[in-house]
């Protein structure tokens, strides 16, 4: 299997799996922090929380993308840890509250993938609708990209003359080429954080779950609601858009299996990846989409060194200057945005549907502590009814 690997991995795709990890990690990873604290977390026990999210994503990811050979994607629940840190702040729960939540949650998940209610859910969405559905969760980034151009404009628009070069000359490495150009043009402005760079172990600390309603109703039950909602449904989404074909089912419970067994020690929700995803399975991270699974196994592989050596990988990445992870993130995912939008769209039947999907989608909007992802796609199956009511009645 390793012959296989190494026989497959590209440096497009190494590159794919490092920005998907630079990505992933450094546009959250504050929230993350912010839960934790919120909950009254020591410094030891946030180190604690590191460890087991990236143990628990580097493992979901790296593993099941080497048995299935497909890049399977896997990341903590942004959504989750904002409704933490907003919870933790006005409800006082203690950590042994919290990670009775976790482990609440992580049951959910668990019941959700064994009996393939959500899969079932997600078969009954139209290509088109879960098309823009992607689409409109990757465009903010692709916003994002050329907004960091404010701040930091000569960075922005030598990066992007880089992408556009190499997407021109050698369409393959036209990421690695951006992002090497991020890198060199930010270390010649001085703008590499590298003061938080250090070296240590982390250390996992084991905290005993305490079951209290309150914790369930305030921090289980929203924290499941906006991991499946806003986190899982466009990760399934990616995954049928770059035509995969993987046992949601049994990718969701593992997710579940891997948070409840990570729970104790901070994971307190794993799910699909949308956002990272596309980057992956996209064109630029391997010519071959039989190959792109290198890619996921690179960030799997990132994960963990994450979760083991802690402060180290961590100081790496956050010696990036948002500007760079920005435009990085927006360039890369140019691709996947323009494909989900040209799916969406193609079909004339669904295009109001769907361009319904990603208008509401991409306006960022929380309703009931739910994110867009999921408005989205309710505003675009409720268009679509009423089109097709208005299409049975002019039925003679």
């Amino acid at each position: 299997m390793s012959i296989t690997l190494l026989r497959d991995l590209s440096w497009s795709s190494a590159t794919a799996g490092f920005v998907a990890v630079l990505v992933g990690f450094t546009s959250s990873v504050a929230i993350v922090f912010q839960a934790a604290q919120a909950l009254g977390a020591t410094p030891e026990q946030i180190t604690s929380w590191m460890w087991a999210l990236g143990l628990g994503m580097g493992l979901c990811t790296a593993l099941p993308s080497l048995i299935l050979k497909q890049p399977v994607m896997v990341a903590w629940s942004t959504p989750g840890a904002a409704v933490l840190a907003s919870a933790g702040m006005v409800g006082g729960f203690s950590m042994a509250q919290a990670v009775g939540a976790f482990v609440v949650c992580a049951a959910l998940i668990i019941l959700v993938g064994v009996t393939g209610w959500f899969e079932r859910v997600m078969n009954r969405i139209p290509v088109a609708i879960a098309s823009a559905l992607l689409a409109g969760v990757l465009a903010r980034f692709g916003l994002q990209a050329f907004a960091a151009a404010h701040d930091a404009l000569l960075l922005v628009v030598l990066m992007l003359l880089a992408y556009l070069l190499g997407r021109r000359w050698s369409p393959r490495y036209a990421v690695p080429l951006t992002l090497l150009v991020g890198v060199l043009t930010a270390a010649s402005q001085g703008q590499l954080h590298t003061s938080a760079l250090s070296v240590s172990w982390a250390v996992p600390v084991f905290t005993a779950p305490v079951f209290t309603w309150s914790a369930v109703v305030s921090l289980a039950l929203p924290l499941f609601v906006v991991t499946m909602a806003s986190q899982n449904l466009p990760g399934v989404a990616a995954i049928r858009h770059a035509g995969y074909d993987m046992p949601i089912s049994k990718l969701i419970t593992l997710t579940g299996v891997a948070t409840l067994v990570l729970a104790p020690f901070g994971a307190f929700a794993l799910n699909l990846s949308a956002i990272t995803a596309a980057i992956c399975m996209g064109e630029e991270a391997h010519a071959d989409k039989a190959k792109r699974y290198t890619a996921a196994v690179v960030c799997g592989a990132l994960y963990i060194a994450i979760g083991l050596v802690g402060a180290a990988v961590t100081g790496v990445l956050l010696a990036f200057p948002s500007a760079l992870v920005l435009a990085i993130a927006g360039l890369a995912l140019l691709g996947s945005i323009g494909g989900g939008l040209h799916t969406a769209l193609k079909d004339e039947t669904h295009r109001e549907a769907a361009l319904i999907t990603f208008l509401v989608t991409l306006s960022g909007v929380v309703v009931a502590g739910i994110g867009s992802a999921f408005w989205g796609v309710v505003a675009g199956a409720l268009a679509l009814g009423v089109q097709r009511l208005g299409l049975r009645k002019s039925t003679p």
